[in-house]
């Protein structure tokens, strides 16, 4: 570069203020070092000319290349600019000029399955951007997880892993050339449409004049133009001005889906966008391009990554949707905040939108979630690159959709089986290597193998984002949801729910985290009454070997069948199987039945006694409350919901199996000896002195008529037994409730031996 001068381009100034600060060093204490005055510093850091000597002297001393701040030497353009041109009046008659066409094609939206399309303001929700890319950090898997906001698998959502965010807008200004990166469906092109609407409308950057490139209709534009002629031509549709606004810096070039450019046109895009933002360099650039695209270098611009959104981002999006609709927002987000796995899906604006298009039509998710998920992965996989016309490069001809879908469940299963819900680049490309070396006609060259896997999951996350890099060479599913779906479709779809194949998936039936494998397998099976029956022995089988428990099981079937109420004995049992097991992991009182005097104050008559009564002297609420993990009475709320409906009274079947006619009357007899006042410090005081005589009394009348009386003094080893034959019943309901296929019979027959001893059931199979 010749000349004895130069000066910092704006990206320059911008690195140079960084170094400055990673330095620790101001201004003035910049200048002391190099021993110059401040003015030529000063100079430096507003763009200014200064002496070629100092200005590389300051770039050694802050640790820049010169190189690659300095300011490219005028243009021709630039050098004969004309300056007795009135460029503002000029920029404000462009954008009257193109208002109109901005406003038509970006003030609107419409993805999937939108029956018409919506007005991007009333619809689009800021966005965050991550200065940092995701999968460049060097991070390991343990970090990865140390990230992750709960290691309690119910709340373990990887889609959480936080970094810095800074709003979308404010990246724009912080950064002149801007290539912003993100998965399919996470809101780039929203986001520049957003750019453009907010520069037209005079609220963001008003002195330039927005110009929106769809790089893919560029490239196929006939004649193959330039990007000035196309801009001229096409986008301003033509004025002749627009080269004076890009002359003088007054453009704001929005460039949209780099990936989307077919690899026949790819060098010759690339080269052109890079002669176009050397040759106007002082305009504002922002480019956007899907992670894991072809390896695209632009030197002066910045990479950012668009961030997921947070629960403010879904809530706001959704409180956009639904309003003027039938369906409130509110409940939309009741739901999902009830729905952990449906919540994470949200975080991508893609599959927010599908979320709620599903929940409008019928004001709640889908029973059967496994169907929802599936459409989720639809739009991923097939809809949302077709619907606009985007035919990608398919770098690996034989993968067809349905097998990409079985090579995601082999890698799916293999890596839930062994709890790494993070795993290597070096593992994945194994798993694809070993899935397509079983292709027709596949390679069987080593080295062809692993350059093909290698191409193969880059693919997978460029295309699709089911995969996604997490850090340098480490992968994830890009939601627990999927990870989890592809590992059910794994044992239903690609094991065609073989008998060994549902024995594998049973054999995880106390384990938590496979709940939801569970749900979803049950509701894409075509029938899930295989599944169900050996679930059903796989449950009965957990305590089939313990004496005791079996008793204990037997005591509850005898008192069920002892009572005579209008439920069902399946809930009677449930009841009495419950209170046999009261205490057993607590340290409270064994009579946790004495909760049900909340329900006795027909008897009492009197509110305030039975609340006296359970926290002076049995056992403290709130903490019994908080111990979600007590056997409690949430079975029999389950069962009875099951087969009694959704209209099940859980109150009332307590209360009437709680108060059976000889304890009615005993308890009655037992009212009459308490203080009848309504002076409520007379009655504490005789409550003091006559309160273990009394509750002595009613202990007794519940032993007597509720024969509860047998502490069945379990060991630890059989707690645990029944905690997880507890658990797996309960997760057995929410299989049969899940909107699953299952035939009358089945239905029938496992309704029949829920929590009946393996004796009982041996003879019930023997009678029939």
């Amino acid at each position: 570069m010749s000349g004895r001068s130069l000066s910092c381009s704006p990206e320059g100034i911008q690195k140079a203020k960084r170094a400055l600060i990673r330095c620790s060093l101001t201004q003035k204490a910049l200048a002391e070092d190099l021993e110059v005055t401040r003015q030529p510093i000063g100079k430096f850091f507003t763009g200014k000319p200064v002496d070629r000597n100092l200005f590389v002297q300051i770039c050694d001393r802050l640790d820049l290349e010169w190189e690659e701040i300095v300011a490219e030497p005028a243009s021709e353009l630039e050098a004969n600019l004309d300056n007795s041109i009135d460029i503002d009046a000029i920029v404000q008659g462009v954008r009257e000029k193109i208002k109109p066409i901005i406003q038509q094609r970006c003030g609107t939206m419409r993805v999937l399955d939108m029956t018409q399309p919506i007005g991007l303001n009333d619809i689009y929700t800021s966005v965050n951007i991550l200065d940092k890319i995701t999968g460049q950090r060097r991070l390991g898997i343990d970090e990865l997880l140390q990230q992750c906001k709960s290691q309690d698998f119910d709340f373990f959502g990887l889609n959480r892993i936080t970094e810095k965010r800074l709003p979308g807008l404010e990246a724009v200004e912080k950064y002149s050339k801007l290539m912003i990166l993100g998965k399919p469906g996470a809101g780039k092109t929203t986001f520049l449409k957003y750019l453009a609407i907010q520069c037209i409308g005079g609220e963001f950057q008003a002195e330039r004049v927005p110009i929106f490139v769809t790089l893919k209709n560029f490239a196929e534009t006939e004649n193959k133009p330039g990007l000035l002629q196309h801009i001229t031509e096409e986008t301003i549709n033509p004025i002749s001005s627009i080269q004076d606004v890009l002359t003088y810096g007054k453009a704001l070039v929005l460039l949209d889906g780099l990936d989307e450019v077919r690899e026949e046109d790819s060098n010759r895009v690339l080269k052109e966008i890079r002669e176009f933002s050397d040759r106007y360099p002082k305009n504002q650039f922002v480019m956007t391009c899907r992670i894991a695209a072809r390896e695209y270098t632009f030197e002066k611009f910045t990479e950012v990554e668009v961030a997921d959104f947070d629960d403010d981002q879904i809530s706001n999006f959704a409180n956009n949707w639904f309003k003027k609709k039938a369906v409130k927002p509110e409940t939309f987000i009741k739901r999902l905040e009830e729905n952990s796995r449906i919540k994470e899906l949200a975080a991508s604006p893609l599959l927010l939108t599908l979320l709620c298009l599903a929940f409008e039509e019928s004001g709640d998710f889908p029973a059967n979630r496994s169907e929802l998920y599936k459409e989720g992965l639809d739009a991923l996989l097939k809809k949302w690159d077709a619907k606009r016309g985007i035919q990608r490069d398919q770098i690996y001809k034989k993968l067809s959709v349905q097998r990409k879908e079985d090579l995601l469940s082999k890698i799916a299963l293999t890596t839930f089986e062994g709890s790494e819900y993070f795993f290597k680049q070096k593992v994945a490309e194994q798993y694809i290597t070993e899935y397509i070396r079983n292709l027709p006609d596949a390679n069987t060259d080593e080295e062809a193998l692993q350059v093909d896997s290698e191409q193969v999951l880059r693919s997978i996350e460029h295309h699709h984002g089911l995969v996604v890099a997490r850090a340098k060479r480490i992968y994830s599913f890009s939601h627990l949801t999927f990870h989890e779906y592809f590992t059910a479709r794994e044992f239903v779809v690609v094991r065609q729910s073989s008998e060994e194949a549902l024995q594998n998936l049973v054999s995880h039936i106390t384990e938590k985290r496979w709940r939801e494998v569970f749900l979803l397998a049950v509701g894409m099976s075509p029938s899930a009454d295989r599944l169900l029956i050996f679930f059903k022995d796989k449950i009965d089988a957990i305590v089939a070997e313990d004496e005791k428990i079996q008793q204990l099981l037997m005591w509850s079937s005898e008192k069920s069948v002892s009572v005579d109420v209008r439920y069902k004995k399946v809930i009677t049992r449930a009841f009495y199987f419950a209170f046999a097991t009261r205490g057993q992991k607590m340290n409270s009182s064994s009579y946790q039945v004495l909760r049900l005097v909340f329900l006795y104050r027909v008897i009492f008559n009197n509110l305030s006694i039975a609340q006296n009564f359970i926290h002076e002297n049995f056992i403290n609420i709130d903490k019994y409350e908080q111990d979600k993990d007590d056997i409690d009475l949430s079975l029999i709320k389950s069962i009875g919901s099951y087969v009694e409906g959704d209209d099940f009274e859980y109150d009332c079947c307590i209360a009437a199996l709680a108060i059976a006619p000889k304890t009615k009357q005993a308890l009655l007899a037992l009212r009459k000896k308490l203080l009848t006042t309504s002076n409520k410090e007379l009655f504490q005081k005789w409550w003091q002195a006559n309160r273990l005589s009394w509750t002595e009394q009613f202990k007794a009348v519940m032993i007597q008529y509720h024969n509860i009386a047998p502490e069945w003094q379990l060991s630890v080893q059989q707690k645990e037994l029944l905690q997880q034959y507890y658990y797996a019943n309960q997760l057995l309901i929410s299989c049969l409730n899940s909107d699953c296929y299952v035939s009358l019979k089945v239905r029938q027959e496992i309704e029949y031996t829920l929590l009946l001893p393996i004796a009982e059931i041996k003879q019930r199979q023997q009678q029939r």
